[in-house]
């Protein structure tokens, strides 16, 4: 397990090579952690509480990127970098971070798309899969746009089937549901809730205590504004000597106008509560009315959501459905026009993206079996039939993708070949038109090369080669071959230091990638003749 390590990957091909077991697959487990992949606790190192990964981007284009960080509210790069960490622990939580603000997982995975392509032995079998095909094509043809034009109109329609078939219903299905209905609006409009039940508790309070409200009512009258010794009865007479004192001293004019002032809000006072007091119903039958309505509202919180303003919004809806399916010839009626025309546009979207597909296969078919010739199908050929079906998510197309690896051999669907070795250069043959058709800075690629002999490893690696020249490419390779034409090259080796193991990554140059080379095609014990052979192989990989 690696303990600490830093590694910094330089533009074009990256070569990364090393023993079985040494810890390769590490590298692809952080770079899944920080694209927002799943976590898994056995990645934490034995002992350890934690495990944790950090990565900066520096995006060709971040403008893309910043718009992308800015939707989400998070800061945009900073000196063309987009810092990427996260961290797990052994108890399952964990934390993620864009640019020092904390993420969803679904917001990381997002950013981690826009960055990074990875693919890995496992992936081989996307490419059976229909719905992958018709990805790539629409990648390759830049269909974003009349794709997104076809799909919106596409929802619209299913929304508008959906309400079709939910009106179109068991007839006594939709006479029960109406007497349900009406029998709730019927229970609505006889409780006549409104704004005002919000005050209903309080009023509850007043009217069960209205004897006491009354007796403390008239005590604070009578202590503001009653007779001698009440509050306004002082404040008057202090108000008097204050006039008298502000003949002789002007400091006492302001304190006998805030005397006035607050002699004025005594008296107000005691005229607000002796309203209040005189406003209450001391009838038993008022109570016994209040809280009859109380009850009522409690009952009506409970059954339709907790509050009374779930209660009115659950008028409001059942009114309207109920409205709904006493109109439900017309309303079907209007959805039957409504879907004919929804139909009509899908359809017409649809035929415009099945043109831009029909005429994007025929290039990519050429460029793809270009591409099957530089990976040693010399006379193979790809295939993309495009047939017609009924309205999907996707469009009104069906596609399959052929291959025929040799002359005279008939065009059989992918997912016929049973050669992983074929099926991987076919993958290649895909990423790298693809490459020169997205945005996507970084590729990787894991054991590309897996199940595919020597010859076949040099055509791989001219043709990572080649995407490397637009992108940044990391390739986990047991390949020689394919090792020798990275631009630059790291070695995953594995150590115990007193009982522990470590892995670590280094790059390398010079004669220690003579040495990782030459281990490659012999193993450890390397001869003067497999020094010679590696140094051969690394010109002649370099020199490509």
């Amino acid at each position: 397990m690696v303990d600490d390590a830093i590694v910094e990957w330089q533009p074009g091909l990256n070569s990364v090579t090393g023993e079985t077991g040494a810890g390769k697959s590490v590298i692809i487990g952080a770079l899944n952690l920080l694209l927002g992949e799943r976590a898994d606790r056995s990645l934490i190192r034995s002992g350890a509480d934690s495990c944790n990964v950090e990565a900066v981007f520096e995006p060709p284009d971040c403008a893309a990127v910043n718009r992308l960080l800015d939707e989400a509210g998070l800061p945009l790069c900073e000196d063309g970098q987009l810092v990427i960490r996260r961290s797990i622990t052994a108890a399952g939580s964990g934390k993620n971070h864009v640019n020092d603000s904390p993420v969803t997982l679904q917001l990381l995975k997002n950013i981690g798309d826009r960055l990074v392509d990875m693919h890995g032995p496992h992936e081989h079998q996307s490419l059976f899969s229909r719905v992958f095909q018709m990805a790539c094509l629409d990648s390759y043809g830049r269909h974003t746009s009349v794709l997104n034009d076809y799909t919106a109109v596409y929802r619209m329609w299913q929304d508008l089937l959906a309400q079709r078939t939910e009106l179109d219903g068991d007839g006594d299905g939709i006479e029960h549901e109406m007497a349900l209905l009406s029998d709730q609006v019927a229970e609505f409009e006889q409780a006549a809730i409104s704004e005002a039940d919000h005050d209903i508790e309080r009023e509850h309070a007043i009217a069960a205590n209205a004897q006491r409200v009354t007796e403390l009512a008239d005590g604070i009258c009578r202590a503001l504004d009653g007779e001698d010794g009440s509050a306004f009865s002082c404040m008057v007479g202090a108000r008097k000597m204050l006039h008298e004192l502000a003949g002789l001293t002007d400091e006492a004019q302001e304190w006998e106008n805030e005397v006035a002032a607050t002699t004025e809000q005594v008296r107000a006072l005691a005229q607000a509560v002796e309203s209040m007091a005189q406003s209450i119903d001391l009838d038993p039958e008022h109570l016994h009315a209040v809280e009859e309505r109380m009850s009522l509202i409690y009952r009506l919180k409970r059954k339709y959501g907790g509050s009374l303003e779930a209660v009115m919004q659950a008028q409001e809806r059942i009114t309207e459905r109920l409205n709904l399916l006493q109109h439900r010839n017309e309303e079907i009626e209007r959805l039957d026009t409504e879907i004919a025309a929804a139909q009509k546009a899908l359809l017409t979207a649809g035929k415009v993206l099945d043109l831009a597909r029909r005429k994007a296969s025929k290039q990519m078919v050429k460029d793809v079996t270009a591409q099957l010739r530089d990976l040693g199908f010399s006379h193979g050929a790809f295939s993309i039939e495009l047939t017609e079906s009924e309205p999907g998510p996707a469009g009104i197309n069906a596609i399959e993708f052929g291959f025929a690896p040799n002359a005279g051999e008939p065009m059989r669907p992918l997912r016929a070949i049973a050669s992983s070795g074929e099926i991987s250069r076919v993958m290649l043959a895909l990423k790298t038109i693809l490459a020169e058709h997205d945005s996507i800075p970084v590729l990787v690629f894991d054991e590309i090369d897996a199940n595919v002999g020597g010859e076949m490893g040099t055509a791989i690696g001219r043709k990572l080669r080649t995407i490397a020249e637009c992108r940044q490419v990391l390739c986990i390779t047991h390949l020689p071959q394919v090792a020798v034409s990275g631009a630059n090259h790291y070695v995953v080796t594995k150590n115990v230091d007193k009982g522990r193991t470590f892995t670590r990554i280094t790059p390398v140059e010079d004669e220690a990638r003579v040495q990782e080379i030459a281990r490659m095609l012999t193993g450890s014990n390397a001869t003067a003749t497999t020094l010679k052979h590696a140094r051969e192989m690394l010109s002649a990989g370099q020199a490509d």
